[in-house]
């Protein structure tokens, strides 16, 4: 006797593959952040778009700390700390990349957006993963 498909079996395909659409639609479908750049001194923070042509001074005991945007990238131009850490850190340009100054006590992060970096993918090896 061959099995034959019932009318609630059909319902329940239905309610089955409507829930898996929209569960998929939900999770890959929605927009992106807009990727942004964090930048906090002395009781203050700034926000800007990664795209922005911006070069902030932010005031710390030091003295001033110099943050350029600008390509989609964002990087410490000059700091008055000793070490210059910060400054030798380079270009950030992907979200999750930060640095500080920490005698100075500023801190950069970028927050938001796809985790791609230059290239836009998201598996670039990164030096600290190397």
């Amino acid at each position: 006797m061959k099995p034959r498909i019932k009318f609630p079996d059909i319902i329940i395909i239905i309610l089955v593959t409507g829930i898996t659409l929209f569960s998929g639609y939900s999770v890959y479908m929605k927009p992106d952040e807009k990727t942004q750049v964090l930048i906090r001194g002395q009781g203050s923070e700034w926000f800007f778009p990664i795209d922005a042509d911006e070069v902030i001074t932010v005031s710390g005991p030091l003295g001033d700390t110099m943050v350029s945007i600008a390509e989609n990238r964002v990087w410490v131009k000059s700091s008055p700390c000793d070490n210059q850490t910060c400054a030798a850190a380079g270009y950030l340009t992907r979200k999750g990349q930060w640095t500080a100054c920490l005698p100075n006590n500023v801190l950069v992060v970028i927050q938001g957006g796809a985790s791609g970096g230059v290239s836009g993918r998201s598996d670039d090896v990164d030096a600290v993963a190397w």
